[in-house]
């Protein structure tokens, strides 16, 4: 890979010859602007102002523009002649754990080559110090005419440095997060986890540009002469008020069935069933029992006939005790009837002896 600067990187009093190369490419597809009329490639001329001549890339230099409006040369002896120690060397200024980069100060990649054979010895002690550590370089460097702040961290067994933003260079999110109080409920955290378990973890190196490719078949087919389809756009729901509920369980149920996961997106699953009334057959005739059904009634009729004795034994001894009641019913009657003229015999009695 053809490196982008040289230099060195200072490590305290070790100074370690490298080579700059870039860690990351672009793959975007750019394209030309051109007249709608004739196809013509439009392109940019650089004019002077003053005098609407073109001016070639010699003639070009560098100026400040002031407040007022006027322009301030800076050549590049003058930016050459600033005391800029990183002018030439990538400067270790800590050693920080990693997760005290705040991801947002990400910048530019960049691969860390040694320079020749006498680099490769303290280049790999470097690169040793920085595993066995677990912590990051937290450097500054100077790069296409300014001053900047890096990264250096081991990757396979090669050091990398990420370029950072200064911290003054990180907005502030203000305004930015929803207005007013948002209330999630526990319900929808755990169906918020549960579909983050669910997806889980992806290869990185799995992961591609769907758009470019896209594109790339759109020229392919233009270019062959071939009439392009327009491609069915899915309803993105932009706007919608949506139940949150429902949607994290669909999107649950989704993720599991595109990954093949048992009891996954089973038809039906999920689904109430249709409940029909049974409509009386008034009228028509009823189906021809079965050979079991007609065994099973024969069955139940040989049981009735065996239980029918010792219901009418029943029958029997309700009868007597019918009887009985009866018997003792009337032996009251008689009692009664016996001590009621009996006491009035007593009574004449008495009133013959007063007399």
């Amino acid at each position: 890979m053809r490196s982008i600067w040289n230099g060195a990187i200072s490590f305290g009093l070790v100074s370690i010859p490298i080579k700059l190369v870039n860690a990351t490419e672009n793959h975007s597809i750019h394209f030309r602007q051109i007249h709608l009329a004739d196809g013509g490639r439009i392109r940019y001329r650089k004019v002077c102002e003053l005098d609407e001549e073109e001016v070639q890339g010699g003639e070009i230099g560098k100026a400040y523009e002031d407040a007022d409006g006027t322009m301030i040369p800076i050549t590049d002896e003058d930016l050459a002649q600033l005391p800029l120690p990183t002018a030439k060397t990538i400067e270790i200024v800590a050693f920080v754990p990693a997760d005290q980069i705040d991801p947002l100060q990400m910048d530019a990649a960049y691969y860390l080559s040694a320079n020749g054979v006498p680099a490769a010895k303290p280049y790999t002690l470097l690169r040793e110090a920085l595993k066995r550590s677990n912590k990051v370089a937290v450097a500054k460097y100077a790069l296409r005419g300014r001053e900047r702040l890096g990264m250096l961290r081991v990757v396979d067994d090669v050091i990398a440095m990420h370029g950072l933003l200064w911290p003054d260079e990180i907005r502030a999110p203000e305004g930015v997060a929803p207005d007013g109080d948002v209330t999630v409920r526990d319900a929808e955290l755990d169906l918020a986890d549960a579909l983050m378990d669910t997806l889980g973890e992806v290869d990185m190196d799995s992961l591609h540009d769907d758009y470019r490719e896209a594109v790339e078949e759109l020229i392919a087919a233009k270019a062959s002469g071939e009439t392009v389809r327009p491609a069915e756009s899915g309803d993105a729901g932009g706007g919608k008020v949506i139940d949150l509920i429902a949607a994290l369980e669909n999107s649950v149920q989704a993720a599991k069935k595109s990954r093949g996961e048992e009891g996954a997106g089973a038809e039906g699953e999920g689904e109430v069933a249709d409940v029909h009334p049974i409509k009386k057959t008034s009228g028509k005739s009823s189906p021809q029992p079965t050979k079991k059904s007609t065994a099973a009634a024969k069955k139940s009729t040989g049981a009735a006939r065996k239980s029918t004795p010792k219901s009418t034994g029943a029958k029997k001894s309700t009868s007597t005790t019918k009887k009985s009641t009866a018997k003792k019913t009337a032996t009251k009657k008689q009692t009664s009837s016996s001590s009621g003229s009996g006491t009035k015999k007593t009574a004449s009695s008495r009133r013959r002896t007063s007399a």
